[in-house]
C-alpha cells in the first residue's frame, strides 16, 4: 500500500482493504473513523487509522454487527482503555503512598488498638467569647 508521508490517501485504503471509497467516506460520516487532512483537505489514514478500520470490518464482515453496534463497541473500548489508565494511575499512586509511608511510633496503648486513637482533647467554655483547650498531660 502506498503510504504518504503523513498517512495512506483513501484510494489506497480502499483498494488494500477491498471496501469502497464511499464506504470509508460513510465510516468518517458515522464517527467511525477520524482521518486527518492534508494542506489540500486529502484524508489521510494514521497506522491507527487502520488498526480501527480493521476492528470496523471484523466486526461488521465477520461478527455481523451493524454500524450502531459498531459505534457502541468502540465507545466502549474507548472508556475501557480511559477506566483502565485511570486504575493504573490509582494504583500507581497508591504504590508510591506506600513507598513514602512512614512508621508512626505510637504508645503502647493505642499501638495495639484495631482502631487508631488520637489523644483526646478537652473543650471547656470560659466565658461567651473565649474557649479554653486543655490538652491531656503525659504522666
Amino acid at each position: 500500500m502506498k503510504r504518504r508521508a503523513k498517512g495512506y490517501t483513501i484510494s489506497a485504503v480502499a483498494d488494500h482493504y477491498g471496501v469502497h471509497q464511499q464506504t470509508l467516506r460513510m465510516y468518517e460520516r458515522e464517527g467511525l473513523l477520524k482521518p486527518s487532512r492534508s494542506d489540500g483537505n486529502v484524508r489521510l489514514y494514521t497506522d491507527e487509522d487502520l488498526e480501527q478500520l480493521e476492528l470496523i470490518l471484523n466486526l461488521t464482515r465477520d461478527l455481523g454487527v451493524n454500524l450502531a453496534g459498531v459505534e457502541i463497541i468502540l465507545n466502549m473500548r474507548e472508556k475501557m482503555d480511559q477506566m483502565q489508565q485511570e486504575f493504573n494511575r490509582f494504583f500507581g499512586m497508591l504504590r508510591d503512598y506506600m513507598a513514602n509511608q512512614t512508621i508512626i511510633e505510637h504508645d503502647t496503648q493505642t499501638s495495639q488498638a484495631l482502631v487508631p486513637t488520637r489523644r483526646p482533647v478537652t473543650v471547656k467554655p470560659v466565658n461567651r467569647r473565649t474557649i479554653k483547650i486543655e490538652e491531656p498531660t503525659e504522666d
